[in-house]
């Protein structure tokens, strides 16, 4: 079982949070900069972190080089991972 997350990523931020909702995306922001991919490992180790999964059940499965992503996460339902993300998963 993978749940697929729409991810809008802010690179280069402050600090390393969920912010919330951007349109039907997730919005993260990461103090990773977006070069030679440290953005997208810096934000599956993130998820899996926030999510109570291994490193290796989160993969970038579209949007790799640009802001809008989507990450599958095997193990977690959907609800669950908006869950553990700080969010409202009726609101979506």
């Amino acid at each position: 079982m993978a749940t697929v997350l729409k991810i809008h990523l802010q690179p280069r931020a402050a600090t390393t949070e969920v912010v919330g909702w951007h349109g039907d995306a997730v919005k993260v922001r990461l103090t990773a900069p977006p070069v030679d991919g440290a953005a997208n490992e810096a934000l599956c180790r993130f998820l899996a972190d926030r999510l109570g999964v291994a490193r290796g059940a989160v993969t970038i499965v579209g949007g790799a080089t640009g802001r809008a992503k989507r990450v599958a996460v095997e193990g977690v339902t959907r609800e669950a991972a908006l869950r553990a993300l700080g969010l409202d998963a009726a609101s979506r």
